[in-house]
């Protein structure tokens, strides 16, 4: 039994929806937090003012900043501030590149949802868009 040719149509199609800007790392909702309340703050952001934006512990914040750091998306500079230790993390330049090539993925997925969403049934967010924007 042979597999069927795809139509041009088809293969056009192909990975249509595969949505491949939905970088992993970033796509976790921790780390997705951490990166959007960085980018709002350009000079940084301590660690205990991330962990209360994040409602995140100190652990889950520290492992999910490993995992940031590892992939070069923040910084984590660590130094004094009136004889206290204090730790200040920074969106990278490539960082917030990643971040924004991420955001425009997020944007296509909304977009590509918002086409088939009945106009009776579409949420908050996509009130306003006409067809002609999606």
């Amino acid at each position: 039994m042979n597999p069927k040719t795809p139509t041009p149509e088809e293969r056009s199609t192909e990975g249509r929806f595969a949505y491949e800007g939905l970088d992993r790392v970033i796509h976790e909702r921790a780390r997705l937090s951490v990166l959007t309340s960085l980018i709002t703050n350009p000079r940084g952001l301590t660690f205990v003012d991330l962990k209360q934006l994040c409602s995140l512990t100190d652990g889950n914040l520290s492992r999910h900043l490993q995992v940031l750091e590892k992939a070069e998306i923040v910084e984590i500079v660590k130094g004094h501030d009136r004889n206290r230790s204090q730790t200040v993390c920074r969106i990278t330049a490539s960082g917030r590149k990643r971040f924004f090539e991420y955001l425009e993925t997020l944007e296509q997925v909304v977009l590509d949802a918002a086409k088939v969403a009945g106009k009776d049934s579409v949420p908050g967010l996509f009130r306003g868009l006409n067809p002609s924007q999606v």
